[in-house]
């Protein structure tokens, strides 16, 4: 990830963003990410007042770059329909090649559960980012509608299920290792697309 000027700053935040995409929030410790980082404690209170607020600014820093990516697959000066764009992403998903989320790190997946009840910001944070990924699938699906290479129906309303239907595949994926779900989940999301009639 690389949206901040400061690089030290930068610096922390990717170095937080490794080490809690693999562990978790409350298992990565100040001091881990301290000497991870190799910064002093000093510099990190510098530039957040608390954990709490570096986990919040970990989040919003990895929609930044999940929405930017997602806006390049979903661009409008692309030879491919509409429905092409949204199996390509859904495919870059089940491949775990996603720039955000190589390696299981999707921090959507990794951190919801976790933070919901522990930090409002931050949960707020992962809701704010979340929205914004589900309004970009509901435009790609209007203009899939008028393309005429997705079945007519209600965008927000199909972004929602699919977007919901990959964050809990992909939970199973984890829980049962089995990415077979996900293969399932693909071809499911194609058929919503391309057969649905949700108005």
């Amino acid at each position: 990830m690389k949206t901040q000027h400061n690089p030290t700053k930068q610096h922390i935040i990717d170095t937080g963003y490794q080490l809690i995409s693999v562990n978790g929030f409350t298992n990565v410790g100040l001091a881990e990410i301290l000497k991870t980082a190799a910064v002093p404690k000093g510099s990190f209170y510098h530039y957040f007042k608390s954990k709490e607020q570096f986990g919040e600014i970990i989040i919003q820093d990895y929609f930044l770059q999940y929405l930017t990516q997602l806006d390049q697959l979903f661009a409008e000066n692309t030879t491919q329909t509409a429905l092409e764009q949204l199996m390509n992403y859904w495919q870059l998903w089940l491949n775990g090649k996603t720039s955000q989320c190589e390696q299981n790190k999707c921090l959507v997946v990794k951190l919801t559960a976790e933070v919901a009840d522990l930090s409002e910001t931050m949960r707020i944070a992962l809701r704010n980012g979340s929205a914004q990924i589900i309004q970009r699938i509901a435009q790609c699906i209007t203009a899939g509608v008028k393309d005429k290479s997705i079945c007519q129906q209600n965008a927000d309303e199909s972004a929602r299920m699919l977007y919901s239907m990959w964050l809990g595949a992909s939970l199973l994926s984890k829980l049962h290792r089995d990415e077979t779900i996900l293969d399932q989940t693909l071809l499911q999301s194609e058929r919503l697309l391309t057969t649905a009639k949700i108005t």
